[in-house]
């Protein structure tokens, strides 16, 4: 072996990576969204990570985090690399998706995308570099009814509810209400007033006043009323009167004011105090237009919003000359999943997602064993071939190590029985006699568990059933799909 010099292996900072047996409870959450969009009628897309750097830095402040990608040996001759980067979120990369679609998709086009973004900021406590969005949005011809505002909030709440997460409040504003309002006080830049109240859980009151102030240049009395609107909170249609009740008139406030009462109305049988009316919330990007969303948790105000997102009314503008308004949301996957780990909230389980450990008796038995795990693969589980003819003590210890709960023993000798062992329960005995013990049921592992502990015998072969489990097709029965 020739000596060379070591890298000494570093995380990069704002590049989470987790251990196998939390990376399980991760994919478990990722299909649990999924399931929870699907039943809305979301369907899957995905798009490159990269976008070119002409769309990525057309809307927002976010454009300022981009992650340009060049090659480290450069081709002088093509310079195609130099204008692609990395995208930001989801929402954009969608956009030019539909524009680019348009002549195949059926609108509304309601869609989920569940993907990995990168955005160049400096790595803090639920602040990341890389991380993973689960993304919802409608899209529509010229016009978007209003109850997709209503709906979107409605599913993630139960989407996040399934995951049993602590106790958390959905915030809901409305851009309208917001540059109505401004309008109405005779400020001639209400997007400057925006960027400055989306900064109020940053800096407070005080510095959203200073910045009003000094940078936007408005007087005392103009500010007091901005920071009296954005102090507003409120469940139903109360909030609508309190905020009719400053006195601040417009066109575009009425708009958005019925906007807001719509969807909160909409909303009001769902737990109380789940959902809020904050004046505060602005959302920083500038494609937002009506709708404004913004998840908290409870007991970490401080800490970053757990799901966002928006309506818009022009976000495929850039690309093509139709009119596809839509409305969106995201739910910040990492920063809830890096919380909660950090917190010791996070239960994990076995580190890998094996039912059975085959055991190799001996080397020259190694053929058999190989066979047994393939039969118990075909019987629809998990199944992990021991990798040496170790002693059976060490073999039996690295299942129990890595979570395994059944340990299979091929027959040592000719004419010997197979046996099976519970390493939850220490017992240890011959499967029945027929084609071995029954696969493990459908459903969260430890259920599987649980219920293949009831041994007896293989289930009956049924005729193949489709998704709603009628013959004839080659989906899996509701009953029996794995989760």
């Amino acid at each position: 072996m020739t000596e060379s010099p070591l890298v000494r292996p570093v995380p990069v900072s704002g590049f989470p990576e987790w251990l196998p047996e939390v990376r399980m409870v991760e994919q478990k959450w990722l299909d649990l969204i999924r399931s929870g969009f699907e039943r809305y009628g979301f369907c899957s897309i995905e798009t490159p990570s990269v976008e070119p750097l002409s769309v990525l830095t057309a809307k927002g402040e976010t454009s300022n985090e981009v992650y340009a990608l060049r090659r480290l040996q450069e081709d002088v001759d093509d310079a195609s690399d130099s204008r692609i980067g990395l995208h930001f979120d989801l929402t954009v990369p969608f956009a030019r998706y539909t524009a680019q679609h348009f002549n195949e998709l059926v609108f509304p086009f309601k869609r989920y995308q569940m993907q990995r973004v990168w955005r160049g900021e400096r790595a803090q406590d639920g602040r990341f570099r890389e991380f993973t969005q689960c993304d919802i949005d409608v899209i529509n011809v010229d016009h978007l009814p209003l109850h997709f505002d209503a709906e979107l909030p409605r599913l993630i709440h139960e989407v996040m509810t399934g995951l049993n997460l602590p106790a958390w409040t959905l915030n809901i504003n409305n851009r309208k209400v917001l540059q109505g309002f401004y309008e109405g006080l005779g400020i001639s830049d209400p997007s400057a007033v925006i960027r400055a109240v989306d900064k109020l859980d940053k800096v407070g009151p005080e510095g959203v006043a200073k910045i009003l102030s000094g940078e936007v240049g408005l007087s005392a009395r103009t500010v007091d009323s901005c920071l009296a609107l954005a102090r507003m909170r409120g469940t139903g249609s109360s909030v609508v009167d309190d905020i009719r009740g400053l006195g601040v008139t417009s066109e575009l406030l009425t708009e958005g004011l019925g906007e807001l009462g719509y969807v909160l109305d909409s909303l009001d049988d769902l737990p109380a105090g789940s959902v809020v009316a904050d004046l505060s919330i602005a959302r920083g990007l500038d494609y937002y237009t009506g709708t404004v969303y913004e998840g908290k948790f409870v007991d970490w105000p401080n800490y970053g919003s757990i799901c966002s997102g928006g309506r818009y009314e022009n976000l495929t503008g850039s690309f093509i000359r139709r009119s596809l308004p839509g409305v969106g949301m995201s739910i910040g996957l990492t920063r809830i999943f890096a919380k909660l780990l950090a917190e010791g909230l996070l239960e994990t389980g076995a580190k890998c997602p094996t039912d059975v450990l085959v055991v190799v008796p001996r080397a020259d038995r190694r053929k058999e064993a190989e066979t047994t795990a393939a039969r118990l693969r075909g019987r629809g589980m998990n199944v992990e071939l021991y990798h040496q003819a170790d002693k059976v003590a060490k073999q039996v210890r690295y299942a129990s190590r890595k979570g395994i709960p059944f340990v299979w023993f091929p027959p040592f000798e000719d004419g010997s029985a197979h046996e099976v062992k519970d390493l939850a329960t220490g017992a240890q005995r011959a499967p029945p006699p027929t084609t071995g013990v029954r696969a493990p049921p459908r459903g969260p592992r430890p259920a599987r568990a649980r219920a293949w502990r009831s041994w007896g015998p293989p289930p009956r072969r049924r005729p193949p059933t489709t998704a709603r489990g009628r013959p004839g097709g080659t989906g899996i029965r509701p009953d029996l799909r794995r989760t």
